[in-house]
């Protein structure tokens, strides 16, 4: 039975790592075209899920150590401080420089698609965690549940923006990404070791 969940376990992780990788190249095409700060980031959050991905890969094939989960929740957490620091920069410029996004069909769609994508693998990940007891598959089930709702967030900002001009709910849905970053990043910093 265990080796069926760790077989599963490492599915769900390929299936995200393969979504991901395909949503930076949409996303950064998405976010060039439209100049959105919103969608810039959660293609960098996107990157974040696949170095986490390749993390839990890591673990489920290995026999992982305390010191190994450790160490891996950290180098997560300097990701997400990487994030909220550039995401930062991408929202100061806008505002200075009286930035105002288009609105970006192409993000829409996609970050749709991302939330329910997200929220299905974030509950086969919890399960198959459960099952396994297995805490780096368990915490990595929380990134992507995290991942669907930034997506919302964003296609909330993306979405008003194209319905009723409001560019600057791209850059709140940024300041959103920004303050998720934040959080994680204090959350897996500050853990011992």
């Amino acid at each position: 039975m265990r080796p069926e969940l760790l077989r599963r376990g490492l599915r769900l992780e390929y299936a995200t790592l393969g979504w991901n990788v395909v949503g930076i190249f949409v996303l950064a095409g998405a976010a060039i075209a439209a100049r959105s700060v919103a969608l810039a980031g959660f293609g960098l959050d996107s990157a974040i899920e696949i170095f986490a991905s390749l993390v839990v890969i890591g673990e489920l094939a290995e026999t992982s150590t305390e010191a190994s989960q450790l160490r891996a929740e950290r180098r997560i957490g300097y990701a997400f401080a990487a994030l909220a620091v550039y995401l930062t920069g991408q929202v100061v410029v806008s505002i200075v420089a009286d930035v105002h996004p288009s609105s970006s069909p192409v993000g829409i769609a996609w970050l749709a698609a991302t939330a329910a994508v997200m929220f299905s693998l974030a509950y086969g990940k919890r399960v198959t965690g459960r099952a396994l007891n297995h805490r780096v598959l368990l915490a990595e089930s929380k990134v992507t549940i995290v991942d669907g709702a930034l997506a919302t967030a964003t296609l909330a900002g993306l979405t008003l923006n194209a319905a009723l001009g409001w560019w600057w709910a791209d850059i709140a849905a940024g300041i959103v990404i920004v303050a998720y970053g934040i959080r994680e990043a204090v959350k897996l910093l500050g853990t011992p070791g």
